[in-house]
């Protein structure tokens, strides 16, 4: 029999005995042949050598490399246990450790480990990036490649986005021996997933923070990569080789003003819910007002007056004047200010003249804000959702939530972005909460994690 790689999906001729067909493979009517996912290459192949089936592999288009780092940098001993219960798990499997604990410097070691053309797979541009540079100074930047950003550019060792792994995966599925995917809780997207399974690579590594998703899709990492097979919490790594933290709550309070105007959006929603006999309890009934209120005028008005009641919450004054005796008690800090929506982050911008950075900010604009908040030159720092992830800011020491989602991995990740270490580093995490709102148990919901226990 003959295996090859179709589109995304294996493909199997030339079969003398029926009997000796995988099983994962389905027949595919529309060509007369049987098929299967890619990513079931590993097990096919192992099947076929433990039953003694002969065959030829036309699939496998990637290469043995010979590649050492040129870094002489010596792994912390987490990221030696990380890595070797990754070689435990036969190459395959999550690793969940804090930002700022090297997980990049995991993806080095594996690819120095397996020896294999690699794809990495990263969500931001940003990062796409910051792991060419790091391929490029461990190996050489005549191995590396880049695809997406602007860039088509296949080597042996590529970064690229999830949006163009899913574009590209179709015909490039076979060349990779190993795939790492940074930020992986993005992976188990019902597009994003399709990287993972139009790829035949043996070898999977996974990294991320915080892997656990709301809609519990993460379970799906386990068929596509493997288990989690290590995982380092914030508070076991602060210290020695995280920043040490505090994390304060400051309660702020509406003003009589925006107490009535908060209540009155509140009662028109409410009774839109209790007319139709929804709950916003969960994320499938947050869908189903969603739904029901795009069907009617008043639906459509009790959703305005929903964005109306959390806009009073995150953006009272109050926050900006706790804001500011924040931003002067830390006049010498590095500070990055997050809030859930651009409104506010541009309002701050405006009163406090700081730089700011939302998704709407341009690729020259954003990295020389950054630069310049990383030499010094800028010292505060305001963002919407758009440095939640992705990127290294090892200067910043002062983080505050002006206002933010009940995301437990939000939450972890705005934290993550003050504790790269630095000598004789303390980070201080401030939370600001309107009393007498939905705020107060979106806090209590994203503080449900031992980094703020």
């Amino acid at each position: 029999m003959r295996l090859h790689f179709d589109r995304g999906t294996l493909v199997l001729q030339d079969i003398d005995d029926p009997a000796d067909i995988p099983p994962q493979f389905v027949f595919d009517n529309r060509v007369d042949r049987w098929r299967t996912p890619a990513y079931h290459y590993r097990p096919i192949i192992e099947h076929l050598v433990k039953e003694r089936i002969p065959y030829t592999d036309k699939t496998r288009q990637y290469q043995e490399l010979r590649c050492e780092s040129r870094l002489s940098v010596e792994p912390h001993p987490y990221q030696q246990e990380a890595i070797q219960a990754w070689k435990a798990y036969r190459f395959r499997g999550v690793i969940e450790l804090p930002t700022g604990s090297g997980k990049s410097y995991l993806g080095q070691m594996a690819i120095e480990l397996t020896k294999r053309s690699t794809l990495i797979v990263v969500p931001t541009i940003d990062l796409l990036h910051q792991w060419y540079s790091l391929l490029s100074s461990s190996f050489s930047n005549e191995l590396v490649g880049i695809i997406g950003g602007g860039y088509y550019e296949v080597n042996v060792l590529t970064v690229t986005t999830y949006q163009s792994a899913v574009n590209t995966m179709d015909r490039l599925g076979n060349q990779w021996g190993l795939l790492i995917f940074d930020e992986c809780h993005h992976l188990p997207g019902e597009m994003y997933s399709h990287a993972a399974e139009m790829a035949i690579a043996p070898y999977r590594l996974a990294l991320t923070a915080t892997l656990e998703r709301q809609d519990g899709r993460h379970k799906m990492l386990d068929r596509l990569i493997g288990p989690v097979v290590y995982q380092q919490s914030i508070k076991a790594l602060a210290g020695e080789y995280l920043s040490e933290y505090d994390v304060k709550r400051t309660t702020v309070y509406m003003t009589q003003e925006e107490k009535a105007r908060y209540g009155e959006a509140l009662d028109e929603r409410n009774t839109f819910l209790e007319e139709n006999n929804l709950s916003l309890g969960g994320l499938q009934g947050w869908r189903l007002f969603v739904m029901k209120s795009a069907q009617s005028r008043e639906g459509r008005r009790a959703m305005m007056a929903h964005h109306e009641a959390r806009k009073i919450a995150m953006g009272t004054e109050s926050k900006l004047r706790a804001l500011e005796s924040i931003v002067k008690e830390h006049a010498r800090d590095r500070i990055i200010i997050f809030t859930q929506d651009n409104d506010t982050a541009y309002t701050i911008s405006q009163e406090f003249l700081i730089p700011c950075i939302t998704h709407q900010t341009d690729i020259k604009e954003r990295k020389a804000i950054l630069e310049a908040f990383s030499s010094g030159k800028y010292r505060f720092l305001v963002t919407s959702k758009a440095l939640n992830e992705g990127v290294n800011v090892p200067e910043a020491n002062v983080a505050v939530v002006l206002s933010g989602s009940g995301s437990i991995r939000e939450h972890v990740q705005r934290l993550g972005r003050i504790l790269r270490r630095q000598q004789g580093k303390q980070a201080i995490l401030y939370e600001v909460v309107t009393k007498g709102t939905v705020e107060e148990y979106q806090s209590k919901r994203r503080t449900q994690h031992d980094a703020f226990l």
